[in-house]
């Protein structure tokens, strides 16, 4: 049952930078655009911390999700030509699953993931919210969570939303290039549109698509190292990440604290996925809660009487980051070691304390996972293969093996 809209809602059009005019397919979908949980993905940043190397990129997950749902209607009328059947129903639903994909993400994105709230996916947030907006959309809704949730009839409908070639990696992989100036991540996702197909349910792509499939792959992997895993941005992140687990330390030891209220919710409890499932408050707080929670907090905390909170505070505040060193081989627990000695003989601290300051951990890049929801080609025969079996360039099944870097984070005096 369709609940009632806003009937006065006119097909709007958005005018984007990377595609020119967006149009907004009908009037549910205007309405849950407008609903405020989707008006929160406004004020949290699309690369996190990013912009600490490129300026430039401080576009929005907001910017992000319409730009996945432009090319999701391009992907829906490919696949109508080509006699595949994808009712009006269906198109909403398909629609709305990508539009709110990314909708769980909390501030800074993937940075504090698993520190605002403990060992829940944003894509399980992303459940509980299209889930509670079913309640005022109605049955669209139920049907997006369905195919989000890849419990719809037809799976090709659901990696069209998550695989590793949906048209949110299509979007966020040009976008991303454009607002950082990283050229090297623009990848033909007009052609790449154009070469999918459906065979047994499945999303494959066409034989004669294997080369914009093979730059594809490419540009993913250098915007990892380039965008994503940048060395200046995971100094950046780690020292946000121990700044976050800082003062939740405090605050759970009576420490009193600038922060939100729903900041300071998650401060004080050590949510998990049972008090999403039982407690409706905490979507409430989540829904809140986004980058500028983060950084009115971390503004005030400069001025904390914690010294940790205060030093790691004002570092990020005026991007005074950490030295990080980025190796092939692990670091030896000698040389940790030496750089936590150097850090508490530096700050005065506590062995307890060091590890807000010291930071060793793996960084992990793999552009193309044949494990995971792999890319099939519709071969001009009929076959379908693998990619990495499909393609003459030997590239393809070396980027298929993940590549590991290890990295030293430590405070160097100025």
């Amino acid at each position: 049952m369709r609940p009632n809209l806003n009937r006065n809602n006119k097909k709007k059009i958005v005018n984007d930078p990377v595609y020119g005019f967006i149009t907004i397919p009908d009037e549910l979908i205007f309405d849950v655009i407008e609903h405020p949980f989707m008006q929160r993905l406004r004020r949290i940043m699309q690369l996190g911390l990013s912009h600490l190397v490129y300026p430039g990129a401080i576009h929005t997950r907001f910017h992000h999700v319409l730009g996945a749902m432009h090319l999701m209607t391009q992907a829906v009328a490919c696949l109508r030509r080509k006699s595949h059947e994808i009712t009006e129903e269906e198109e909403r639903a398909v629609y709305l699953a990508i539009l709110l994909h990314d909708i769980g993400h909390g501030p800074f994105s993937h940075a504090l993931e698993y520190d605002i709230v403990s060992g829940v996916s944003h894509e399980e947030i992303s459940g509980y919210f299209i889930e509670r907006l079913s309640r005022d959309f109605g049955d669209d809704l139920n049907r997006a969570l369905l195919i989000f949730q890849n419990k719809y009839n037809k799976p090709f409908l659901h990696q069209l939303v998550s695989s590793q070639l949906d048209m949110d990696r299509l979007d966020y992989l040009n976008r991303d290039s454009f607002y950082s100036g990283v050229s090297e991540g623009i990848i033909g996702s007009d052609r790449l549109i154009e070469m999918l197909n459906v065979e047994d349910g499945n999303l494959v792509l066409e034989e004669k698509g294997i080369y914009s499939i093979e730059k594809f792959i490419v540009a993913r992997r250098l915007m990892y190292w380039q965008v994503y895993l940048h060395k200046t941005v995971v100094s950046a992140e780690y020292m946000l990440i121990h700044a976050l687990r800082r003062a939740k330390q405090l605050v759970k030891n009576g420490h009193q604290l600038f922060a939100s209220s729903s900041l300071q919710f998650f401060l004080k409890n050590d949510i998990t996925q049972i008090d999403f499932k039982e407690n409706p408050s905490v979507l409430e707080h989540f829904a809140q809660l986004d980058d500028y929670d983060i950084l009115g907090a971390i503004k005030e905390w400069q001025n904390d009487s914690d010294r940790i909170l205060s030093i790691l505070a004002k570092s990020i505040v005026n991007r005074n980051l950490f030295k990080i060193e980025i190796s092939k081989e692990p670091f030896t627990q000698a040389r940790i070691q030496l750089e936590k000695e150097f850090a508490r003989s530096m700050f005065d601290l506590k062995e307890d304390e060091v590890d807000f300051f010291v930071y060793s951990d793996i960084l992990t890049n793999k552009a193309y996972n044949q494990d995971k929801q792999n890319i099939n080609m519709l071969m001009k025969n009929g076959d379908i293969i693998d990619l990495t079996k499909a393609s003459d360039n030997l590239n393809i099944s070396a980027l298929a093996q993940p590549v590991e870097k290890y990295f030293l984070c430590y405070p160097i005096k100025n």
